[in-house]
Parts: C-alpha cells; sequence; structure tokens
C-alpha cells in the first residue's frame, strides 16, 4: 500500500510545535531573533507574501536554510497555505539541529492577516 501524504503531516505534526496565529504572532513579537519561513513555491509565495517572511520552498530547505540561519537557537516559524508542507518542513528542520522551530498552522490569508 501507498503511504498518503495526509500520514506524512501527520506524523510531522506529532513531532512538532504547531500553534496558531496568535500564539506566534506573540512569540515573534517577543523573540529578539526570528525567521518566518514561507516553505510554499515561488509562484505562490510571488502571488501574495508576509512583509517580514523568506520564501524557501520546501524542496530546498535542507540546501538554503543554512545560508540563511546558521543558529540553530534561532526563533523559526514555518508556514505554508494551510500547515502540511509547513509541519514537514519544520520537522525536517528539528532533524536538522535547529532547535526552536514552531508550525502556524493556520490558513495563509489568517496569518497574513496578523502580521501584515
Amino acid at each position: 500500500m501507498i503511504k498518503p501524504v495526509t500520514d506524512f503531516i501527520a506524523e510531522a505534526k506529532s513531532r512538532c510545535k504547531c500553534i496558531d496565529v496568535e500564539s506566534a504572532r506573540k512569540l515573534y513579537d517577543e523573540a529578539d531573533n526570528a525567521l518566518i519561513l514561507d516553505v510554499r513555491e515561488p509562484q505562490e509565495a510571488g502571488e501574495k507574501k508576509l512583509t517580514n517572511s523568506i520564501n524557501i520552498p520546501r524542496g530546498m530547505l535542507e540546501m538554503k536554510v543554512p545560508q540563511t540561519c546558521q543558529d540553530p537557537d534561532m526563533l523559526i516559524l514555518t508556514h505554508c497555505a494551510g500547515g502540511g508542507r509547513a509541519s514537514m518542513a519544520a520537522d525536517r528542520l528539528q532533524e536538522m539541529g535547529y532547535t526552536n522551530v514552531h508550525v502556524i498552522d493556520a490558513k495563509f490569508d489568517d496569518i497574513k492577516e496578523a502580521f501584515d
């Protein structure tokens, strides 16, 4: 049987710190050093994105994040369009050694409203 993507997402979410938009905004506001990581595809981010976010698509994460974030303890808030890719990205970031990673588990429009 082929494992569906929903299983991968559920497994990733079980290993990550998934938070709502309000909690994410509070963490971001209180952090001295934070990164909002948009893991959507470039064309999605090109249509609309958060002002203070950096777009690194999920498929390029392992290659590009170390260039952007060398501090393993920096607050990283991942987001996508609905939480699935952000959860898988956060799970991988934790595997890479980042210790302060959170998933904004919400729809993009709700995230944009809170952060812009």
